[in-house]
């Protein structure tokens, strides 16, 4: 299986670093993780909703440019579908069955996701109602694949 991770904006700090690198190298042993990392757009800390909707814009348009017709697009948004843990593991076993071999998951910047990438979706993941870091989110969406592979292939680990 091949998975892509699209995101907005580079790591910064130094513990989730270190966190995402732990589950590339666990990773590695189920699938082939790329990540892709896509420049967030400046934006002061408070914007009209016009000057919002640009920001995602843009950061669409650069997120859109790494998406192939191949992929299966997962597209981490707050108004998606909350799964548990052994759902995710069982659609990610059904999309590997299926002919979905190519697994991009993309997640927005602070603003979120604009209205072109949600809709170039094939499904919508919600991991909370809450609201996370972006950069945190990357963290742990790895740990929920890597979860998940462990969960499809009966491996000690979800407990």
């Amino acid at each position: 299986m091949h998975i892509h991770v699209l995101t907005v904006g580079k790591l910064k700090e130094t513990f989730l670093k270190q966190g995402v690198a732990e589950y590339e190298k666990r990773l590695s042993a189920y699938a082939n993780l790329k990540i892709v990392e896509v420049l967030e757009e400046p934006a002061p800390e408070t914007l009209s909703d016009k000057e919002a909707e640009l920001v995602k814009q843009r950061e669409g348009k650069r997120l859109l440019s790494h998406l192939k017709a191949h992929h299966y697009v997962i597209a981490l948004a707050i108004e998606g579908k909350s799964l548990s843990s052994e759902q995710f593991a069982a659609h990610l076993d059904r999309l590997a069955t299926y002919g979905n071999s190519h697994i991009a998951f993309v997640i927005g910047g602070s603003l979120g996701l604009s209205d072109d990438v949600l809709r170039r979706a094939d499904f919508r993941l919600s991991f909370s109602p809450m609201t996370f870091p972006h950069q945190l989110m990357r963290l742990i969406l790895l740990e929920q694949i890597y979860r998940g592979f462990k969960i499809m292939r009966g491996e000690p680990y979800h407990k």
